[in-house]
């Protein structure tokens, strides 16, 4: 359901929100404490803070870190920065011939993806870090 783009910045997020005793983190010590391909995730951790999921900081001492409290950052938030919006985007009975099959399976996506975007809204970040 969601990206691979999104999985990686919940991680990159939840690691920033782990270590909020450091002003910045590089990106560098995120991708590889958490195994994610250094290239991708920079993409990624860019993307996100377009979307002031996250913050970046240039130069000496730069890096990466979160513009406010992780009981304030949705994990919907951080997947949708990450990866693109999670809600229902398609009609199933568009793809094929309109019948009781495609349009009772559209019903069910589409009550799937509105539940878990109101459970993605209510979780915080701060809710899936260690304390």
């Amino acid at each position: 359901m969601i990206s691979m783009s999104a999985k990686y910045g919940l991680l990159a997020a939840g690691y920033l929100a782990e270590h909020t005793d450091q002003p910045t983190i590089m990106a560098e010590t995120i991708a590889k404490e958490c195994e994610i391909p250094l290239g991708y995730l920079l993409k990624i951790m860019q993307q996100m803070v377009k979307f002031n999921v996250l913050s970046s900081k240039r130069g000496p001492g730069g890096g990466f870190s979160l513009p406010r409290p992780a009981k304030e950052i949705s994990l919907l938030e951080i997947i949708e920065a990450a990866g693109g919006p999670i809600g229902h985007n398609g009609d199933i009975a568009d793809l094929t011939k309109r019948t009781p099959l495609t349009e009772n399976l559209e019903k069910v996506c589409k009550e799937a993806s509105e539940k878990a975007v109101a459970a993605f809204s209510k979780a915080k970040l701060s809710q899936v870090i260690k304390a």
